[in-house]
């Protein structure tokens, strides 16, 4: 069963995966103050540019994973970038609630690594450019 799905599995799983990344460029967007002054309380350096580039990272690693170009490079970056951020952002790990959090983003990077491994599937710009 799994084979005969493998490329509509493969789509889904980008389409949900890429709605983390749409979605948090799109608030860093909208929200870019909060953001700010988030990046510079959990110690991320030089918040004024580290945000807009978080949200560049967000959107086009997204939208580049969302179609399936470059799949394997998109997914081993974005998800570096998801465990990268959960060490910056859930690091009391004496609270439960943080620790499931740093660990929901090292799962997202598993997750991501899969898809570095697997590629995009057939429904995807990678595998189109094979014709």
């Amino acid at each position: 069963m799994y084979e005969k799905n493998r490329d509509i599995v493969l789509l889904a799983g980008r389409i949900l995966s890429s709605l983390l990344f749409l979605i948090a460029g799109y608030n860093k967007i909208i929200k870019h103050d909060f953001y700010v002054g988030y990046f510079g309380k959990i110690g991320v350096p030089i918040p004024s540019f580290s945000v807009p580039g978080a949200m560049i990272f967000e959107i086009v690693g997204g939208l580049l994973f969302l179609i399936g170009y470059k799949t394997r490079s998109v997914a081993f970056l974005l998800g570096a970038y998801s465990f990268v951020a959960g060490l910056f952002a859930h690091t009391a790990w004496a609270d439960p609630n943080q620790l499931n959090h740093f660990f929901k983003n090292v799962t997202i990077f598993g997750a991501l690594l899969a898809f570095s491994v697997a590629g995009a599937g057939k429904y995807s710009i990678d595998e189109r450019g094979k014709s």
